[in-house]
């Protein structure tokens, strides 16, 4: 008897989530192809081809057609840029047995309903600078083009080594910095009670997204962790660190008085939601355990955050959070 190695193309596959999904197929025995622009290389095991997606006719370019010429057991496109999308639909989509596309649960029109699940309203795509509605554009271009041969997972917070977002690492390092700094343990958060989270390690949606492709799961799947608490997180995240801290807790209006930002981004709060959105890290998870979702606990993946925000450098600078002269500006303001 003889068996077929599967054929497995990410476009991407040189990014984070990208690049963990071709290293999960990889060692789920799959011969990858990362087909992107080339700014990182691809996971050791792949084979990279360059396509510039902003390109015209990207994927009718000679040499483009050739390195990806031939059947795809499965495809998996990470992109936001629904024409990116688009394009790859129409280029390589009669050629793929199954397709994936990583959508977001970001692409539901209300945030507001606790455990709302895969059936909620999405927002209508007027416009395309809009991540949500870009999303939602390019799920409509998948649906189109691959019919019932398409999974789309929508994922909420990923998290794990190597996020370049900041919005969950910065916890875990700033506990570590709590546990080993003179004045550094007045630890300054939104209110604590009352706050949800919800994560999924991106090792664990790799590997996930890797089994469904290959199972041929279609529909549309939140791929989200199981929910927990706001104050769970920050708890695990002193655990980890060694950290005893003093919370200072502070109301909503009063961060907002002093431009401090939901979210993520420059001088803000990271996981802090406002009320109208608090239930986006409440979504229900059902779908996805049924479709054999697993994730790992909570504590490891804290503890792989921690790991890696050491080995990058706790006063790194950062894109999302308050840095060390921030906070302690606004401590002094209590």
């Amino acid at each position: 008897m003889t068996t077929t190695t599967p054929r497995v193309l990410v476009l991407g596959g040189t990014g984070w989530l990208g690049g963990e999904i071709a290293r999960a197929a990889l060692a789920a025995g799959a011969a990858v192809t990362c087909a992107s622009r080339g700014s990182a290389p691809a996971p050791s095991g792949a084979r990279h081809v360059r396509v510039d997606r902003d390109a015209p006719d990207a994927f009718r370019e000679q040499a483009v057609a050739e390195a990806l010429a031939g059947e795809w057991d499965e495809v998996v496109d990470v992109s936001s840029t629904p024409a990116h999308v688009s394009a790859a639909v129409t280029a390589l989509g009669p050629r793929a047995r199954h397709w994936t596309y990583v959508s977001t649960v970001s692409v539901y029109a209300a945030n507001a309903q606790a455990g709302a699940d895969e059936s909620a309203d999405l927002v209508e795509p007027s416009d395309h600078s809009d991540y949500s509605h870009a999303k939602v554009a390019a799920e409509r271009a998948c649906q189109e083009g691959l019919g019932d041969r398409l999974l789309i997972a929508r994922p909420g917070l990923i998290v794990g080594p190597g996020d370049r977002g900041d919005r969950f690492g910065y916890w875990p390092a700033r506990m570590a910095r709590a546990a080993g700094r003179d004045g550094a343990r007045r630890v300054l958060t939104p209110t604590i009670a009352g706050r949800a989270a919800q994560a999924i390690d991106v090792a664990d949606l790799a590997a996930w997204i890797t089994s469904a492709g290959a199972g041929g799961l279609t529909g549309a799947i939140n791929a989200v962790g199981p929910e927990t608490t706001y104050g769970h997180v920050l708890e695990l995240a002193a655990a980890a660190a060694g950290a005893n801290p003093e919370y200072v807790e502070v109301e909503d209006a009063w961060l907002l008085a002093r431009s401090v930002n939901y979210w993520a981004g420059p001088r803000s709060l990271p996981l802090w939601l406002p009320e109208e959105f608090s239930a986006m890290m409440r979504r229900s998870d059902a779908a996805f355990r049924a479709a054999g979702g697993r994730t790992r606990p909570l504590a490891e993946t804290i503890e792989r955050v921690l790991a890696d925000e050491r080995a990058r450098g706790l006063d790194r600078e950062r894109r999302s959070g308050l840095t060390a002269v921030e906070e302690a500006s606004l401590l002094a303001q209590v």
